[in-house]
């Protein structure tokens, strides 16, 4: 289940070792700036530090990467950069450190520290996040893609697409009630933005989904009735839920084909609800709106 403050990924923070280091660190740093955190168990500061740090490189949407080396298991290269007291952050950039800076800063100044690396990180930032998070979704990583909409909001706590973003992710592990906090977070001003309105269907249609039996019975009705509209109806819910979209899609056409009227028109209304809590630009959006376009005007 997914947390309200999700883990940081491996992808972007992760600990290393004298035996890494050479991997993580200098060869990474010749695709972006790796920060290096050293750090001891012992160490107050260190404590504070490390999870503004890891805030901070989240932020910046793999611009920039993290790695943390426990000086009390691994001494030797703290030792060779002349690491004498902690917390210690090296930045590295192509093989080579290039900056640094003792003690526990505050954010705004380890943003600062960031942004002299990689340049500023105002909207386009946020928009490489997003993209990076959806990517990450759509792979399956979803406590990957929650970390990273957690960044984008906790710079801008009313950001419609990363709220809406993880509605969704929590509606599909099957956390509702997370879910519902997240929705809950939206501003009442753009409470009908079109992400929020996908939320919100999408919390709507898991919920419907969760009042229906077993889908074997459903489709045994259907296959017997054809004709029985709402067998095929909850059938269609049913499966969009377990992520078998293109067939809930097909069955409720099908309704729509034998008796566009059933139900003041329900099979479409829910077509729309699927079309909303999926976006606009989703390719079974999109193929799902055409296809019924063609059956109601043709």
């Amino acid at each position: 289940m997914l947390s309200d403050n999700p883990a940081p990924s491996d992808d972007l923070v992760k600990d290393t070792t004298t035996a890494n280091f050479r991997q993580d660190v200098l060869a990474e740093s010749m695709q972006q700036p790796v920060l290096v955190d050293f750090w001891a168990p012992w160490c107050g500061p260190c404590k504070q530090l490390t999870p503004i740090l890891e805030k901070a490189v989240r932020a910046a949407g793999g611009k920039v990467k993290l790695v943390k080396m426990n000086i009390d298991d691994h001494p030797q290269i703290a030792g060779q950069l002349g690491v004498q007291s902690i917390p210690a952050v090296f930045a590295f950039q192509r093989g080579q450190p290039v900056d640094g800076f003792m003690g526990a800063l505050p954010e705004s100044q380890i943003k600062s520290f960031i942004e002299r690396l990689v340049g500023p990180l105002g909207p386009s930032a946020v928009e490489e996040i997003l993209a990076e998070a959806d990517n990450l979704a759509a792979a399956g990583d979803m406590g990957g893609a929650a970390e990273l909409y957690a960044a984008v909001l906790s710079q801008d706590p009313e950001n419609v697409a990363a709220l809406a973003a993880l509605v969704k992710l929590h509606v599909e592990v099957g956390d509702l009630e997370g879910a519902k906090r997240f929705l809950s977070m939206a501003p009442q001003a753009k409470a009908n933005d079109p992400a929020i309105a996908g939320a919100r269907a999408a919390i709507e249609l898991a919920e419907q989904a969760g009042s229906l039996g077993d889908l074997a019975d459903l489709q045994r009705q259907v296959e017997v009735d054809p004709a029985d509209h709402q067998a095929r109806f909850d059938l269609a819910v049913g499966l969009n839920a377990r992520g078998r979209r293109g067939e809930a899609v097909d069955h409720l056409l099908e309704i729509v084909r034998r008796d566009r009227n059933w139900n003041e028109d329900g099979a479409r209304k829910q077509l729309v609800q699927f079309f909303e809590a999926w976006g606009p630009m989703d390719e079974m959006t999109l193929a799902g709106r055409r296809r019924l376009s063609s059956l109601l005007f043709s």
